[in-house]
C-alpha cells in the first residue's frame, strides 16, 4: 500500500453530530496560542481539513477536532476544530467529543466519578468535566467561554425585499437567532431544503450589511450559523434547527450555539442564572444549558455558560492518501 500521508484518528458522534478527532500524523503546527495556529492551518493547511471533512472520508455535514500540545499551561490539550465550513474558533459538540475520547482511549489520566480535562481552543480555555463509570465517560459538562449578545431586533433585508428581524449572540461562534415562522416556513424537517435555502440567504445579507466582529479577537468574524427557532421554543425548552454553512444542519443541539441562545435570552430578561435550558436538536437530541455567572468581553456584557451532552465512540482509523489519488484534498459536491 503506497502513502503519502498517513492520518490516526477515532470518531465518535455527539448526540448525532459526528466528531473525527485525529490524534497523530499533523505533528505541531506554528503558534504561540491556538488562535495563531487557527490562523496558519486556515492560510497554509486547508488541504488537511477538506482531506478528512470532504468526501471520499467525509461528507457534507463532517465535522472534527484536531489534537495539538496546548499552547498555556492550565490545559491538557490543545484542540483546532474543523468542519466541512472551515476551522472554527470552538465547537461544543466537538469539545464533548475530544473529552470523551480523550478519557476512553486513556490519553488523559482517568478518575471516577469525574475526570476534568481543561482544551486549549482558539476561543480560549474550556473545561470539561467527565463523569465516568466503569471506565465509560457517561456524560461531559462543559464550562465555555464567556457569551454575548451582540445585538437585538436588528433588521437585514433578504435578496428577496423581506425585512426580518433577528437577535444575534457569541457563544465561540457568531449566531443569528430568529423564530422559523418569520420566514413563513414550517418548523418540520420535509422543508429542509427550504429552510436551508433561508438560512444560507439570510447569512449572505447579514455578512454583507452589518457583519460582526469579536470585540476581542478580529480574526473571530460574520455569521455563518442561524438557529431558526421552532413556534414553541422558550427558556426552559427551546428547539431549534440549526443551519451551517455551506448548507447543512446540526444534528446535535449544537453546543456553542446552546450558549449563544442562553446569552440572547438572558439579555431579554427570560433567563436567569442558575435555570436548566433544554436545547432540542433538529432531530430531537438534546443538551441541558445554565449559566453560572456573569462577566465581561471587551466591555461588552457577558454570561458564563455550561453544557451537558454525550458522546459515543463509533470507530478508529487510520486515513492514507494515495499518491495517484484524484482527490487529495477531497472533494465537496
Amino acid at each position: 500500500m503506497r502513502s503519502t500521508r498517513v492520518l490516526h484518528a477515532v470518531d465518535s458522534h455527539t448526540e448525532g453530530m459526528p466528531t473525527r478527532v485525529v490524534t497523530g500524523g499533523v505533528g505541531t503546527l506554528p503558534g504561540a496560542t491556538m488562535a495563531e495556529r487557527r490562523a496558519h492551518l486556515i492560510a497554509h493547511l486547508d488541504g488537511l481539513r477538506t482531506f478528512l471533512m470532504y468526501e471520499p472520508r467525509g461528507h457534507s455535514a463532517m465535522s472534527g477536532a484536531i489534537l495539538q500540545p496546548p499552547t498555556r499551561p492550565d490545559a491538557d490539550t490543545g484542540v483546532l476544530f474543523i468542519e466541512v465550513s472551515g476551522a472554527l474558533p470552538m465547537c461544543g459538540h466537538g469539545a464533548i467529543g475530544v473529552a470523551t475520547v480523550l478519557v476512553e482511549t486513556g490519553m488523559v489520566p482517568v478518575r471516577e466519578p469525574f475526570t476534568t480535562v481543561r482544551l486549549d481552543t482558539p476561543a480560549g480555555l474550556v473545561t470539561a468535566e467527565v463523569a465516568v463509570s466503569g471506565g465509560a465517560a457517561t456524560a461531559v459538562t462543559l464550562r465555555n467561554v464567556p457569551s454575548y449578545c451582540a445585538a437585538l431586533d436588528r433588521a437585514v433585508t433578504l435578496p428577496d425585499g423581506r425585512t426580518v428581524r433577528y437577535d444575534l449572540a457569541y457563544g465561540g461562534n457568531f449566531y443569528a437567532i430568529l423564530p422559523l415562522e418569520r420566514l413563513g416556513l414550517p418548523f418540520d424537517r420535509a422543508h429542509k431544503d427550504e429552510i436551508l435555502t433561508a438560512a444560507l440567504a439570510l447569512m449572505a445579507a447579514v455578512n454583507a450589511d452589518d457583519p460582526p466582529v469579536h470585540p476581542e479577537d478580529p480574526a473571530i468574524r460574520g455569521v455563518r450559523h442561524v438557529q431558526f427557532l421552532a413556534p414553541d421554543a422558550d427558556a426552559r425548552r427551546s428547539r431549534h434547527a440549526m443551519a451551517i454553512h455551506p448548507g447543512w444542519f446540526d444534528r446535535s443541539p449544537c453546543g456553542t450555539g446552546t450558549s449563544a441562545r442562553m446569552a440572547q435570552l438572558h439579555a431579554r430578561g427570560l433567563l436567569p442564572l442558575h435555570q436548566d435550558l433544554v436545547s432540542e436538536s433538529f432531530i430531537g437530541t438534546t443538551f441541558t444549558g445554565r449559566l453560572t455567572g456573569t462577566t465581561e468581553v471587551g466591555g461588552v456584557p457577558a454570561v458564563l455558560p455550561s453544557l451537558t451532552g454525550r458522546a459515543w465512540i463509533t470507530a478508529t482509523a487510520q486515513f492514507h492518501l494515495d499518491p495517484t489519488d484524484p482527490f487529495p484534498a477531497g472533494f465537496l459536491l
